[in-house]
């Protein structure tokens, strides 16, 4: 049976993404890939409302007090069931985002918040879902300017594919392509595109414990997720604290300059990979932190209740 490779755009019909995600997913296509494309404006999607309904199911499963989980409160509203079911039954994805001010457009937030609610490691964690998927993917973000104002756009792409266990082992950032069609000027984009697509045919054909990343060795500084953002470490809920952590991934490690006087992020030897979110079980401690939390605010809901008072009174007029 083919493998599946699904690509997923969220910029305009014949744009620079769904050009670049086409050029991918025809790269699979030749390698006997069965391909398919979703582009998110031809999809009802309804924005995450935050009723932490999926959370909340989530948690009284882990503490016994829930035996089912029943989804998204929304999944029978909108497509988005449909959307996660048919990339959770897929082997690959490919993404093609434009960037907005920095960052992915808001209708692929839309889409990657309330993914949030098919949260595989989650789900295995309570044992809603079976197995795990174990996708592979490929990212690409486009923007009219150059990493300057994209400098967060790779990254929000990668830190939406933990949610679903998906493993990255190639992406791109397509600049300075302003108008519809720009990229079709930049043959060397055209061709990084046929690039991400091939590398994900290959993960796809590799066993699950031999995949790894494909793309450029030296892209980004985190030597994990290849993310460009490294910030100062702060203590986690639960008092694991390191010099330094990738925004992304969640690995920790320190800042080293090297000989070259280039400085490279470098994993602590025994625990820099112990909140790296590719890893389930990692991810699933984000759960204890959850139920946690939860727990301590329902021991105060006297205290809540009375402060809540000042707030709930308090009334502003409106535009």
């Amino acid at each position: 049976m083919a493998k599946k490779i699904i690509g997923i755009v969220a910029g305009r019909h014949n744009g620079n993404s769904e050009i670049l995600v086409k050029e991918a997913l025809m790269a699979c296509e030749e390698q006997g890939m069965e391909c398919r494309l979703i582009n998110l404006f031809d999809y009802n999607i309804i924005p995450c409302t935050g009723c932490e309904g999926c959370t909340m199911q989530m948690g009284a499963i882990a503490q016994g007090q829930q035996k089912e989980y029943k989804g998204c409160v929304l999944k029978d509203k909108d497509d988005m069931d449909k959307i996660v079911n048919a990339v959770q039954t897929s082997d690959g994805l490919i993404i093609g985002c434009p960037t907005y001010d920095l960052a992915p457009s808001a209708l692929y937030l839309k889409y990657a918040h309330r993914a949030l609610a098919y949260e595989v490691s989650f789900r295995l964690e309570i044992g809603d879902l079976k197995k795990n998927p174990n996708l592979v993917g490929g990212l690409i973000a486009v923007g009219g300017s150059c990493h300057d104002w994209q400098s967060m756009a790779l990254e929000v792409l990668g830190a939406s594919m933990f949610t679903q266990s998906i493993q990255v082992v190639d992406q791109m950032m397509a600049i300075r392509n302003g108008r519809p069609g720009n990229v079709l000027l930049r043959d060397e984009q055209i061709a990084k595109a046929r690039e991400i697509g091939l590398h994900v045919a290959e993960a796809v054909n590799t066993p699950v414990e031999e995949r790894h990343w494909l793309g450029d060795p030296d892209e980004g500084m985190c030597p994990v997720c290849h993310s460009s953002l490294i910030y100062p470490g702060d203590p986690h809920w639960d008092g694991v604290e390191f010099p330094f952590e990738c925004a992304v991934c969640g690995c920790g490690g320190d800042l080293v300059k090297g000989d070259d006087g280039k400085y490279k992020f470098v994993l602590d030897p025994v625990h820099g990979r112990d909140r790296d979110r590719n890893i389930d079980k990692a991810r699933a401690l984000h759960l204890e932190e959850i139920v946690q939390t939860r727990i301590e605010f329902f021991q105060q809901q006297d205290l809540v209740k009375e402060k809540y008072k000042k707030y709930k009174e308090k009334q502003f007029p409106a535009i």
